[in-house]
């Protein structure tokens, strides 16, 4: 971030920067199940899948496993760190596909789908997703952000 003399925030990201096909940096997550413990109770979710052994055995699992909602929240780090404060996030929508488990690395990636110009916004869409070691996007989606543009910034 880039304050000048006048107060104004210099975007660190430009619409006219962001190109289809171009991949956004990834958010890789190591998480454990004191983060999960940590997530549960910051979130009020206590579902006992998410800390209980016994209760993830009886469901087929091997271990507890990760809130869909984190994973969410993971993504959304992931595009709000890449369009940075001066970007808006206006829509983010994933879709549960994989069960992912602590201990194992998670990486979330992303990817520029496409770039328009709505009533003088710049918007992006992006193909997000999170991917587990084994390679597989367990949790895929998409993102739709606004981008300042050069020519209604100056």
């Amino acid at each position: 971030m880039v304050i000048t003399k006048t107060g104004i925030e210099t975007p660190t990201l430009w619409f006219e920067d962001a190109v289809v096909g171009d991949e956004l940096p990834e958010v890789v997550k190591q998480p454990d199940t004191r983060q999960l413990v940590m997530y549960a109770g910051a979130s009020q979710d206590f579902v006992a899948i998410h800390y209980d052994r016994k209760v993830a055995a009886e469901a087929g699992h091997p271990k507890v496993i990760i809130h869909g909602a984190l994973k969410s929240a993971w993504l959304g780090e992931l595009v709000t760190s890449w369009i940075g404060s001066t970007g808006r996030l206006l829509e983010l929508d994933v879709s549960y596909r994989a069960i992912d488990f602590p201990d194992d690395v998670a990486t979330c990636v992303g990817k520029v789908t496409e770039t328009r110009i709505e009533n003088g916004v710049g918007i992006v869409e992006v193909e997000i997703g999170l991917r587990n070691p084994e390679g597989a996007i367990t949790t895929p989606g998409r993102a739709l952000v606004s981008l300042p543009t050069k020519t209604t910034f100056s």
